[in-house]
Protein backbone atom coordinates (compact mmCIF):
# COMPACT_ATOMS: atom_id res chain seq x y z
CA UNK A 1 0.00 0.00 0.00
CA UNK A 2 2.66 2.63 0.97
CA UNK A 3 4.38 1.27 -2.71
CA UNK A 4 1.04 2.16 -4.54
CA UNK A 5 0.99 5.77 -2.24
CA UNK A 6 4.11 6.96 -3.39
CA UNK A 7 3.62 5.54 -7.14
CA UNK A 8 0.76 7.88 -7.22
CA UNK A 9 2.46 10.92 -5.57
CA UNK A 10 5.21 10.51 -8.01
CA UNK A 11 2.97 10.57 -10.83
CA UNK A 12 1.09 13.39 -9.79
CA UNK A 13 4.25 15.54 -9.37
CA UNK A 14 5.00 14.10 -12.68
CA UNK A 15 1.61 14.98 -14.12
CA UNK A 16 2.13 18.51 -12.14
CA UNK A 17 5.44 18.86 -13.70
CA UNK A 18 4.07 18.04 -17.30
CA UNK A 19 1.49 20.30 -17.09
CA UNK A 20 3.22 23.33 -15.81
CA UNK A 21 6.11 22.28 -18.96
CA UNK A 22 3.43 22.85 -21.43
CA UNK A 23 1.73 25.81 -20.11
CA UNK A 24 5.07 27.32 -19.96
CA UNK A 25 5.72 26.22 -23.93
CA UNK A 26 2.32 27.44 -24.90
CA UNK A 27 2.88 30.77 -23.26
CA UNK A 28 6.21 31.18 -24.63
CA UNK A 29 5.26 29.98 -28.08
CA UNK A 30 2.22 32.70 -28.18
CA UNK A 31 4.59 35.29 -27.27
CA UNK A 32 7.01 34.04 -29.74
CA UNK A 33 4.60 33.94 -32.39
CA UNK A 34 3.05 37.78 -31.46
CA UNK A 35 7.12 38.76 -31.54
CA UNK A 36 6.68 37.52 -34.89
CA UNK A 37 4.17 38.70 -36.35
CA UNK A 38 4.82 42.08 -35.17
CA UNK A 39 8.12 41.82 -36.89
CA UNK A 40 6.59 40.96 -40.08
CA UNK A 41 4.43 44.08 -39.70
CA UNK A 42 7.08 46.18 -38.87
CA UNK A 43 9.04 44.55 -42.40
CA UNK A 44 6.09 44.77 -44.93
CA UNK A 45 6.06 48.62 -43.45
CA UNK A 46 9.24 49.36 -44.53
CA UNK A 47 8.98 47.73 -47.69
CA UNK A 48 5.83 49.66 -48.29
CA UNK A 49 7.50 52.47 -47.83
CA UNK A 50 10.37 51.91 -49.87
CA UNK A 51 9.14 50.69 -52.80
CA UNK A 52 8.07 53.12 -55.71
CA UNK A 53 4.71 54.42 -55.01
CA UNK A 54 1.21 53.00 -58.02
CA UNK A 55 0.48 56.33 -59.03
CA UNK A 56 3.26 58.36 -59.77
CA UNK A 57 4.29 60.76 -62.40
CA UNK A 58 8.15 61.65 -63.97
CA UNK A 59 10.05 65.25 -62.44
CA UNK A 60 9.05 68.18 -65.07
CA UNK A 61 10.59 71.32 -65.44
CA UNK A 62 8.50 74.59 -64.98
CA UNK A 63 11.11 77.09 -65.08
CA UNK A 64 10.42 78.52 -68.71
CA UNK A 65 6.82 79.65 -67.21
CA UNK A 66 7.93 80.70 -63.81
CA UNK A 67 11.19 82.40 -64.74
CA UNK A 68 11.05 83.10 -68.35
CA UNK A 69 7.37 84.40 -69.18
CA UNK A 70 7.24 86.72 -66.51
CA UNK A 71 10.25 88.64 -67.80
CA UNK A 72 8.35 88.78 -71.22
CA UNK A 73 7.61 92.18 -72.50
CA UNK A 74 4.29 93.35 -74.19
CA UNK A 75 5.10 92.64 -77.60
CA UNK A 76 6.99 89.08 -76.83
CA UNK A 77 3.99 87.86 -74.68
CA UNK A 78 1.57 88.79 -77.81
CA UNK A 79 4.32 87.14 -80.17
CA UNK A 80 4.02 83.88 -78.50
CA UNK A 81 0.85 83.82 -77.13
CA UNK A 82 -1.29 86.32 -79.87
CA UNK A 83 -2.45 87.61 -76.99
CA UNK A 84 -2.21 90.61 -74.91
CA UNK A 85 -1.76 90.80 -71.30
CA UNK A 86 -4.90 92.77 -70.76
CA UNK A 87 -6.54 90.41 -73.21
CA UNK A 88 -5.21 87.51 -71.42
CA UNK A 89 -6.19 88.89 -68.01
CA UNK A 90 -9.72 89.11 -69.24
CA UNK A 91 -9.44 85.67 -70.04
CA UNK A 92 -8.74 84.62 -66.84
CA UNK A 93 -10.96 86.79 -64.86
CA UNK A 94 -13.90 85.47 -67.04
CA UNK A 95 -13.27 82.04 -66.84
CA UNK A 96 -11.01 81.32 -63.73
CA UNK A 97 -14.55 80.57 -61.76
CA UNK A 98 -15.26 77.66 -64.08
CA UNK A 99 -11.51 76.63 -64.11
CA UNK A 100 -10.67 76.34 -60.63
CA UNK A 101 -9.44 72.99 -59.47
CA UNK A 102 -8.91 71.68 -55.49
CA UNK A 103 -5.40 69.92 -54.35
CA UNK A 104 -5.88 66.59 -53.52
CA UNK A 105 -3.97 64.27 -51.33
CA UNK A 106 -2.08 63.06 -54.00
CA UNK A 107 -0.62 66.09 -55.81
CA UNK A 108 -1.19 70.15 -55.83
CA UNK A 109 -3.16 71.20 -58.75
CA UNK A 110 -2.45 73.18 -62.22
CA UNK A 111 -3.10 76.99 -61.29
CA UNK A 112 -5.48 78.28 -63.20
CA UNK A 113 -3.78 80.80 -64.82
CA UNK A 114 -0.99 78.23 -65.92
CA UNK A 115 -3.59 76.05 -67.29
CA UNK A 116 -4.89 78.96 -69.53
CA UNK A 117 -1.93 79.52 -70.70
CA UNK A 118 -1.26 75.80 -71.60
CA UNK A 119 -4.28 76.14 -73.80
CA UNK A 120 -3.82 79.37 -75.63
CA UNK A 121 -0.56 78.84 -76.44
CA UNK A 122 -2.30 74.80 -77.99
CA UNK A 123 -4.31 77.31 -80.05
CA UNK A 124 -2.12 79.76 -80.83
CA UNK A 125 1.04 78.03 -81.93
CA UNK A 126 -0.58 74.38 -82.99
CA UNK A 127 2.59 72.92 -81.34
CA UNK A 128 1.79 69.21 -80.27
CA UNK A 129 0.95 68.09 -76.64
CA UNK A 130 4.36 66.57 -76.01
CA UNK A 131 6.44 69.86 -77.08
CA UNK A 132 3.63 71.71 -74.79
CA UNK A 133 3.86 69.72 -72.05
CA UNK A 134 7.77 70.05 -72.43
CA UNK A 135 7.61 73.69 -71.89
CA UNK A 136 5.21 74.20 -69.43
CA UNK A 137 6.41 71.14 -67.05
CA UNK A 138 2.84 69.56 -66.84
CA UNK A 139 2.18 66.04 -67.92
CA UNK A 140 0.69 64.81 -71.21
CA UNK A 141 -2.83 64.13 -70.07
CA UNK A 142 -2.58 67.48 -68.43
CA UNK A 143 -2.22 69.48 -71.53
CA UNK A 144 -4.92 67.39 -73.24
CA UNK A 145 -7.80 68.67 -70.53
CA UNK A 146 -6.62 71.86 -69.91
CA UNK A 147 -7.29 72.23 -73.95
CA UNK A 148 -10.64 70.68 -73.79
CA UNK A 149 -11.87 72.65 -70.11
CA UNK A 150 -10.71 75.60 -71.38
CA UNK A 151 -12.61 75.38 -74.85
CA UNK A 152 -15.81 74.41 -73.58
CA UNK A 153 -15.03 77.43 -70.62
CA UNK A 154 -14.87 79.37 -73.77
CA UNK A 155 -18.08 78.60 -75.34
CA UNK A 156 -19.98 78.40 -71.91
CA UNK A 157 -18.83 82.12 -70.69
CA UNK A 158 -17.50 83.82 -73.56
CA UNK A 159 -19.29 82.86 -76.27
CA UNK A 160 -22.66 84.52 -75.48
CA UNK A 161 -21.23 87.71 -74.81
CA UNK A 162 -19.30 88.16 -77.78
CA UNK A 163 -20.36 86.25 -80.76
CA UNK A 164 -23.87 86.93 -80.66
CA UNK A 165 -26.65 87.66 -82.98
CA UNK A 166 -27.09 91.99 -83.19
CA UNK A 167 -30.48 93.45 -82.20
CA UNK A 168 -31.99 96.31 -84.37
CA UNK A 169 -29.88 98.64 -83.11
CA UNK A 170 -26.47 97.09 -83.58
CA UNK A 171 -27.94 96.56 -87.43
CA UNK A 172 -28.37 100.22 -88.02
CA UNK A 173 -24.25 100.92 -86.37
CA UNK A 174 -23.11 98.29 -88.58
CA UNK A 175 -25.24 99.69 -91.67
CA UNK A 176 -23.51 102.97 -91.40
CA UNK A 177 -19.71 101.66 -90.93
CA UNK A 178 -20.63 99.71 -94.36
CA UNK A 179 -21.91 102.83 -96.02
CA UNK A 180 -19.82 105.61 -94.38
CA UNK A 181 -16.27 103.16 -95.44
CA UNK A 182 -17.67 100.96 -98.42
CA UNK A 183 -20.58 102.97 -100.08
CA UNK A 184 -22.58 99.60 -99.27
CA UNK A 185 -25.78 100.87 -98.01
CA UNK A 186 -27.63 98.30 -95.76
CA UNK A 187 -25.18 96.27 -95.63
CA UNK A 188 -24.98 94.57 -92.03
CA UNK A 189 -22.06 91.53 -92.52
CA UNK A 190 -19.66 89.90 -94.87
CA UNK A 191 -20.41 86.19 -94.94
CA UNK A 192 -17.67 83.45 -95.95
CA UNK A 193 -15.80 80.27 -94.74
CA UNK A 194 -12.50 78.46 -94.12
CA UNK A 195 -11.16 75.32 -93.71
CA UNK A 196 -9.28 74.44 -90.29
CA UNK A 197 -7.21 71.38 -90.80
CA UNK A 198 -7.83 68.17 -89.63
CA UNK A 199 -6.45 64.56 -89.09
CA UNK A 200 -8.50 62.07 -91.01
CA UNK A 201 -11.19 60.46 -88.92
CA UNK A 202 -11.46 56.57 -89.12
CA UNK A 203 -14.70 56.57 -90.39
CA UNK A 204 -15.87 58.80 -93.39
CA UNK A 205 -12.40 60.61 -93.97
CA UNK A 206 -13.32 61.04 -97.76
CA UNK A 207 -15.78 63.32 -96.52
CA UNK A 208 -13.49 65.40 -95.40
CA UNK A 209 -11.34 65.95 -97.95
CA UNK A 210 -11.73 68.99 -99.75
CA UNK A 211 -11.64 70.51 -103.01
CA UNK A 212 -7.81 70.95 -102.31
CA UNK A 213 -7.27 67.46 -101.53
CA UNK A 214 -7.01 67.57 -97.48
CA UNK A 215 -9.02 66.87 -95.03
CA UNK A 216 -10.91 69.65 -93.03
CA UNK A 217 -13.98 71.18 -91.37
CA UNK A 218 -15.50 74.14 -92.63
CA UNK A 219 -15.89 77.61 -90.33
CA UNK A 220 -18.46 79.46 -91.97
CA UNK A 221 -18.90 83.01 -90.07
CA UNK A 222 -20.30 86.56 -90.47
CA UNK A 223 -18.02 89.22 -89.56
CA UNK A 224 -19.51 93.45 -89.12
CA UNK A 225 -17.24 96.16 -90.85
CA UNK A 226 -14.41 95.72 -88.40
CA UNK A 227 -13.58 92.05 -88.49
CA UNK A 228 -15.73 91.38 -85.48
CA UNK A 229 -17.89 88.03 -85.63
CA UNK A 230 -21.01 88.23 -85.12
CA UNK A 231 -21.92 84.42 -86.16
CA UNK A 232 -20.03 81.30 -86.66
CA UNK A 233 -20.93 77.88 -87.58
CA UNK A 234 -18.25 75.21 -87.44
CA UNK A 235 -18.16 70.91 -87.60
CA UNK A 236 -19.32 70.34 -91.22
CA UNK A 237 -16.94 67.86 -93.30
CA UNK A 238 -14.36 69.69 -95.25
CA UNK A 239 -16.50 68.24 -98.37
CA UNK A 240 -19.79 70.20 -98.28
CA UNK A 241 -20.12 73.11 -100.34
CA UNK A 242 -20.35 76.72 -98.61
CA UNK A 243 -23.82 77.24 -99.79
CA UNK A 244 -25.19 73.62 -98.31
CA UNK A 245 -23.16 74.84 -95.12
CA UNK A 246 -25.37 78.28 -95.19
CA UNK A 247 -28.37 76.30 -95.50
CA UNK A 248 -28.29 73.83 -92.91
CA UNK A 249 -26.43 76.33 -90.23
CA UNK A 250 -28.68 78.07 -87.94
CA UNK A 251 -27.83 81.16 -89.54
CA UNK A 252 -30.49 80.33 -92.39
CA UNK A 253 -33.08 79.42 -89.77
CA UNK A 254 -33.13 82.85 -88.60
CA UNK A 255 -32.51 85.03 -91.63
CA UNK A 256 -35.01 83.13 -93.90
CA UNK A 257 -38.03 84.51 -92.22
CA UNK A 258 -37.29 88.31 -92.44
CA UNK A 259 -37.69 89.46 -88.86
CA UNK A 260 -33.74 89.78 -88.58
CA UNK A 261 -32.70 91.85 -91.59
CA UNK A 262 -36.00 92.69 -92.99
CA UNK A 263 -38.00 95.25 -90.68
CA UNK A 264 -35.61 98.64 -91.24
CA UNK A 265 -35.83 99.05 -94.95
CA UNK A 266 -34.31 102.05 -96.89
CA UNK A 267 -35.53 103.65 -100.40
CA UNK A 268 -32.14 103.02 -102.62
CA UNK A 269 -33.15 104.06 -106.42
CA UNK A 270 -37.09 103.58 -106.06
CA UNK A 271 -36.41 99.83 -104.45
CA UNK A 272 -36.78 99.07 -100.71
CA UNK A 273 -34.09 97.13 -99.82
CA UNK A 274 -33.46 95.37 -96.28
CA UNK A 275 -30.57 95.00 -93.87
CA UNK A 276 -28.66 92.09 -96.09
CA UNK A 277 -25.03 90.13 -95.99
CA UNK A 278 -22.51 90.25 -98.80
CA UNK A 279 -20.69 87.01 -99.93
CA UNK A 280 -18.94 85.43 -102.41
CA UNK A 281 -19.89 83.98 -105.91
CA UNK A 282 -20.30 80.39 -103.86
CA UNK A 283 -23.08 81.91 -102.26
CA UNK A 284 -26.99 81.55 -103.63
CA UNK A 285 -28.34 85.29 -104.47
CA UNK A 286 -31.04 86.25 -102.07
CA UNK A 287 -32.44 89.10 -100.43
CA UNK A 288 -30.58 89.20 -97.41
CA UNK A 289 -27.45 87.92 -99.43
CA UNK A 290 -25.86 89.56 -102.48
CA UNK A 291 -22.77 88.09 -104.32
CA UNK A 292 -21.13 89.37 -107.19
CA UNK A 293 -21.59 89.01 -111.07
CA UNK A 294 -19.99 85.76 -112.08
CA UNK A 295 -19.75 86.52 -116.10
CA UNK A 296 -16.62 89.21 -115.43
CA UNK A 297 -16.43 89.78 -119.52
CA UNK A 298 -19.56 91.04 -120.36
CA UNK A 299 -20.04 93.13 -117.53
CA UNK A 300 -21.26 97.05 -117.69
CA UNK A 301 -19.15 100.07 -115.84
CA UNK A 302 -22.00 99.78 -113.14
CA UNK A 303 -21.53 96.52 -112.56
CA UNK A 304 -17.86 96.72 -112.66
CA UNK A 305 -18.25 98.66 -109.99
CA UNK A 306 -20.60 96.95 -107.77
CA UNK A 307 -18.33 93.88 -108.22
CA UNK A 308 -15.21 96.04 -106.50
CA UNK A 309 -17.20 97.36 -103.32
CA UNK A 310 -18.03 93.90 -102.70
CA UNK A 311 -14.78 92.54 -103.11
CA UNK A 312 -13.72 94.86 -100.85
CA UNK A 313 -16.61 93.54 -98.40
CA UNK A 314 -15.29 90.69 -98.65
CA UNK A 315 -12.02 90.92 -97.76
CA UNK A 316 -12.92 92.03 -94.04
CA UNK A 317 -13.87 88.56 -93.86
CA UNK A 318 -10.91 87.19 -95.38
CA UNK A 319 -8.70 89.31 -93.30
CA UNK A 320 -10.70 87.68 -90.02
CA UNK A 321 -10.20 84.00 -90.72
CA UNK A 322 -5.88 85.40 -91.71
CA UNK A 323 -6.27 86.89 -88.19
CA UNK A 324 -7.15 83.73 -86.49
CA UNK A 325 -5.27 81.64 -87.75
CA UNK A 326 -2.35 83.32 -87.25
Amino acid sequence: MPVLLLALHAFSVIHAQIILHLATTSRRRSHIQRRLRLRKKMFLRQIVRQRSPIAWAHPQSCYWWDMIVPDFSEQQFVQNFRVSRESFQYIYDRTSEILAKKDTTYRLCVPVRKRIAIAIWKLATGSEYRTISHLFGVGLSTVFNCVQEFCNAVIQVLLPVHITTPDATKLEKMACFFKSRWRTPQCVGAIDSSHIPIIAPEKYPRDYCNRKGWHSLVLQAVVDGKGLFWDVCVGFPGSVCDARVLKQSHLWTILSDGQLLGQNKATISGCDVGHYLIGDPAYPMLEWLMKPFSDTDRLTPEQHTYNYRLSSVQSVVQMAFGRLKG
